[in-house]
């Protein structure tokens, strides 16, 4: 994430107050980035062993649905230090455009099918398969709609800084985002499509043979695994062979998935077909959630005491949620996949109550000691997520057999420990 400015010194006391902040790093950005490494790390290794922490099916929230909320949260409290003072809009925003275009490059390359994980020593992908989308490509959609925002759609003045009249334009282009996205999701006609799942493997040659399902749709405002707009435009605009191969929603009860991974022909035809969580049309609510964070990283540049801090996040936090809870209440599901709206709410609502209490823990209290590892974590975010949560750390490791390659410690792990 982008580094940012220290806050202005002040007079320091000698004892914690609310109303007091100490000239130093905030150092809850960095624990709160930590903690979102280390969720992704116990979601992705121990969601095989503990499926109650794993993506859900398709609707509802588990722990692992708090983990890219969390990534883009703190992703526009970071841009609003960064930006807190921009001198030069034209040239800030060729730095942004570049930074976000090497983010969301390093993406492809570790997570469009280039490394082949923890099951095979191969790597290599065809072009023509490859994921466009994916973790790091959707935070940098998030944070360059959120740089761009604060960049030049802030109105403020070096006197004094009011929230709602300063960043009016903030919220109008966060509601005209979510506006679209709702008309899209709801009004697009889905109408019957076709999917051919080729039988080859990454390790056979290329062959024809291939099975052709059809899905019938033909509806309108369907938010279900086969008929929802989301998957329809990304097929489309992206190509069905661009998108993840292995949805969670294959876990539903009606794919019938076994314990291999593989689909029977017998499952209805959408569980044979591709679906990118990361897609383009749900990256409309996630960029609203890096403007929501920016938000909340207005006030910590801004506000120079801990209570008015609090009582700001506090208060804001509390409005998301009975507004993505009411959402709830009238019927619209909360779901990861297609990122509703209320999904958006619920979880940035999370993600700003969780950021208060380790602010009041560590920047408050000094409690630092309790939090190092994730301080460490976060500060080192994009090295470890690089190494470990992409599977290179796992891989190096892996390529150290006896005898022949499944003959190696990580393959022993897998087929003790995890049921796939």
């Amino acid at each position: 994430m982008a580094d940012y400015q220290p806050l202005p010194e002040i007079e320091e006391q000698p004892q914690p107050s609310l109303t007091s902040v100490k000239p130093t790093r905030v150092v809850s950005v960095d624990v709160f980035r930590g903690l979102c490494v280390f969720l992704m790390m116990l979601v992705d290794y121990g969601g095989a062993v503990f499926p109650v922490i794993a993506h859900s099916p398709w609707n509802g929230l588990r722990l692992a649905e708090f983990v890219m909320p969390f990534f883009l949260f703190i992703a526009g409290i970071s841009t609003a230090l960064a930006f807190k003072k921009v001198p030069n809009k034209v040239d800030a925003t060729s730095k942004t455009v570049l930074r976000a275009v090497k983010l969301f490059l390093l993406g492809v390359l570790l997570q469009g099918g280039y490394f082949h994980g923890t099951k095979s020593l191969t790597y290599g992908v065809d072009i023509v398969k490859i994921r466009w989308l994916g973790v790091l490509q959707r935070i940098s959609i998030g944070y360059v709609v959120a740089a761009l925002c604060e960049i030049w759609l802030t109105h403020r003045t070096q006197r004094e800084v009011k929230f709602v009249r300063s960043y009016c334009w903030h919220w109008c282009l966060a509601f005209s985002i979510s506006a679209i996205y709702a008309g899209l999701l709801y009004g697009l006609y889905v109408p019957d499509w076709q999917i051919k799942v080729s039988n080859a493997t990454i390790y056979s040659l290329p062959s024809n043979d291939a099975n052709l399902y059809t899905v019938i749709c033909s509806v309108r405002g369907d938010l279900g695994p086969a008929c929802n707009s989301a998957g329809m435009i990304d097929r489309l605009v992206l190509g069905v062979d661009h998108l993840y191969a292995k949805p969670v929603y294959r876990n539903l009860k009606e794919c019938n998935i076994s314990t291999s991974g593989q689909v029977p022909d017998t499952s209805p035809a959408w569980c044979h077909a591709p679906f990118d969580p990361e897609g383009l049309l749900s990256s409309l609510t996630a960029a609203v959630t890096c403007i929501i964070g920016l938000q909340y990283g207005h006030v910590l540049a801004h506000l120079q005491d801990h209570k008015g801090r609090l009582c700001h996040w506090s208060l804001f936090s509390v409005l998301l949620l009975v507004l993505g809870l009411f959402l709830v209440f009238i019927g619209i599901p909360v779901n990861k996949s297609l990122y509703t709206i209320n999904y958006m709410l619920i979880t940035s609502a999370s993600a700003g109550i969780t950021f208060c209490f380790f602010y009041l823990l560590v920047d408050v209290y000094g409690y630092r000691y309790l939090t190092f590892i994730l301080e460490w974590m976060g500060i080192h975010s994009l090295s470890i997520f690089v190494l470990v949560t992409s599977n290179l750390a796992v891989m190096s490791i892996q390529g150290f057999y006896l005898s022949v390659p499944a003959n190696n410690i990580v393959h022993w792990i897998i087929t003790r420990f995890v049921h796939t």
